[in-house]
């Protein structure tokens, strides 16, 4: 959610900030909503107050005077009631097209309509030139048994699969390794709750807009839904709470299963483990004062903290400078990093750093009691720490060897019993 104020005074930058990241919107009818409701709430604000005073005569009047003042008090009722029920409805018109409106990017946010026109910045690792030829991770893992798509889609439907054995293992693993250098960075760990309510949805901008990729709970929970990441619940922690500035920055890091339904994806993506409905997730989440720079800081340390994860995994990568097009509602800077796959031929994004400022506290109400003791909307930003079974595509295929072996990368070897390549099963 924005700030009014702003939009107010700047409605330029916020109409433009529509058009770069393609969301229809059209400031200036808002802002004529925005006056219409705040009229009508002025006039029922002044009834009320004149209700109230008239209340407080007829008691010390009578005879013809207190019999003027109950019918004044009667007409003032009835316009009172008709102007409620006005304001009602335009509050809550007002309250919903709030939920639309775009954070504005940084000047630093490359101008684009979708990720083809994300910006490369730099990238780590050389891209692997193996003297044979290589599989895809689909092939790999049925010839190592690590996973089974055709039996996931039996029982589950499509984008499903079983993980198996070593893929299990391996799996594991990175989310160990993941949470280790997490926690060594004095990252507080969370296993949040994976069913949430509406308002954490809202709150960190995936509704509205974002119903259709959700998965919903039936009648009997009607409002709860299934994360698609932690960064909903984690970043909900301190929802309606004033934090002390001492306290800030907030460093947090959510492990859970992810669920979503992919809609709008059908046909995209669809071999493999690439897009699926169901997946684990090392999620940091950030909190810290309304400071750019601070917020900036922080932002490289999250991404920072990835590359260190990629790193370990000795996996060729590159980081993009996201552009408008590709942003969500309410980011103003983002980082994806992308892993090379072989199989496709090119970087696939595995990774994504954004960083909100203020847009989600606004929605969740989460605030900092600065040293002049007003009360300041956080800075709000997330990174994907590690996301699998996405991240096993690069891992399998990089580190594939001529006889069909997979060798397991050293960082990841204390988490798997000391093991150092993968085998098929005889």
């Amino acid at each position: 959610m924005i700030d009014l104020h702003d939009l107010r005074e700047r409605p330029e930058a916020y109409q433009e900030a529509c058009e770069k990241k393609r969301v229809k919107f059209d400031v200036k009818a808002f802002l004529e909503l925005d006056a219409e409701y705040r009229r009508v709430r002025s006039e029922v604000e002044s009834m009320r107050a004149a209700q109230n005073a008239v209340s407080k005569e007829i008691p010390k009047l009578s005879g013809d005077e207190k019999n003027a003042k109950l019918a004044e008090m009667k007409s003032l009722a009835e316009k009172l009631k008709e102007g409620g029920n006005a304001l009602k409805e335009l509050e809550e018109k007002w309250t919903k097209q709030q939920l639309y409106i775009p954070g504005i990017p940084l000047k630093e946010v490359p101008v684009g309509k979708d990720d083809s026109e994300n910006v490369p910045w730099r990238s780590w690792g050389e891209v692997p030139t193996p003297g044979f030829e290589l599989k895809d991770h689909v092939q790999l893992g049925k010839d190592l048994d690590l996973f089974d798509i055709e039996r996931g889609v039996k029982i589950a439907g499509t984008r499903s699969y079983f993980l198996k054995g070593d893929g299990m293992r391996l799996q594991h693993a990175m989310m160990s390794l993941a949470m280790d250098v997490l926690h060594k960075g004095g990252y507080t760990l969370m296993d949040p709750p994976h069913i949430v309510n509406w308002n954490a949805m809202m709150g960190t901008s995936y509704f509205p807009g974002g119903e259709d990729s959700a998965y919903h709970l039936d009648e009997r929970d009607d409002g709860f839904y299934l994360i698609g990441t932690s960064e909903v619940p984690v970043a909900s922690y301190h929802a309606d709470e004033i934090l002390s500035v001492d306290e800030l920055p907030k460093r947090y890091a959510g492990y859970s299963p992810c669920y979503r339904r992919e809609a709008g994806a059908y046909g995209k993506d669809t071999n493999g483990l690439y897009r699926v409905h169901q997946f684990y997730k090392v999620e940091q989440v950030a909190l810290c004062k309304a400071d750019p720079e601070e917020s900036m800081k922080l932002h490289m340390e999250l991404l920072g903290n990835a590359e260190k994860v990629m790193q370990l995994l000795e996996l060729p990568y590159r980081i993009v400078y996201v552009c408008t097009g590709d942003m969500g509602q309410g980011q103003v800077f983002k980082h994806d990093i992308e892993a090379w796959m072989p199989s496709r031929k090119a970087y696939g994004e595995t990774h994504s750093c954004s960083s909100f400022y203020d847009f989600q506290a606004r929605r969740l109400n989460t605030r900092y009691k600065d040293g002049n003791g007003k009360n300041v909307f956080c800075y709000t930003l997330n990174n994907t720490l590690i996301a699998s079974p996405r991240i096993l595509i690069p891992l399998l295929e990089n580190h594939q060897n001529a006889d069909g072996t997979i060798t397991i990368p050293k960082a990841l070897r204390p988490y798997m019993g000391g093991q150092e390549v993968i085998t098929p099963k005889r």
